[in-house]
């Protein structure tokens, strides 16, 4: 694997670092990180696990910071150009996101169309029109919600029962929110799906 740092075009100053197959790659997963006012970064264990797993299987992974802290909008965005920039450069491009960036993931990749979504823990609503259970009305590529049943930290059940009367995929684990020494576990999880969909 090949590591690059990558500054994400756009007004705001997002930094990130780009794990790309030493061959390269025609697939590419945007990872968004958890709540950046509690040390959510592109260095999330959560984040790397799910990078190292799609980088054995031959695709890229753009992990990034959040810009300066814009209440989950100016977050949106960082992850909308995030998928602008990744569209430009990679053939197929899906997103994922843990917690605050699962609501992100969310919103951007109805945005922005990425071809699959994964969430981990997502957070239902950021504010009332940062809704991403709304926003699940508008996804019409494959999309998967991990979550764990102890999770008393994200406000995940409202966004998981309306994935299910859709009929996206939802796959529960017996953990809390931080899915501890489960890392490798949930990326493979995830990371299975997402390469399946891209």
């Amino acid at each position: 694997m090949a590591l690059k740092e990558v500054v994400v075009p756009g007004v705001r100053d997002v930094r990130a670092s780009l794990d790309e197959p030493e061959d390269g790659s025609e697939t590419i997963v945007i990872a968004c990180p958890p709540h950046p006012q509690f040390n959510g970064n592109r260095n999330d264990n959560r984040l790397v696990a799910l990078s190292d797993y799609l980088g054995e299987r031959g695709a890229a992974c753009l992990r990034f910071d959040y810009g300066d802290w814009d209440e989950g909008y100016g977050e949106r965005e960082d992850a909308r150009n995030a998928l602008r920039w990744a569209r430009e450069r990679y053939d197929s491009v899906g997103i994922f996101g843990f917690s605050f960036g699962g609501a992100i993931a969310t919103l951007a990749g109805v945005d922005e169309d990425a071809a699959a979504i994964a969430l981990l823990a997502p957070a239902s609503r950021l504010a009332e029109d940062l809704d991403a259970v709304a926003a699940l009305d508008e996804v019409d590529v494959p999309l998967k919600v991990l979550y764990g049943t102890r999770d008393d930290v994200a406000e995940w059940k409202p966004l998981v029962e309306r994935a299910r009367e859709l009929g996206f995929e939802t796959e529960e684990f017996s953990a809390d929110h931080f899915f501890v020494g489960q890392e490798q576990k949930v990326a493979g999880r995830l990371g299975e799906f997402l390469v399946e969909s891209l």
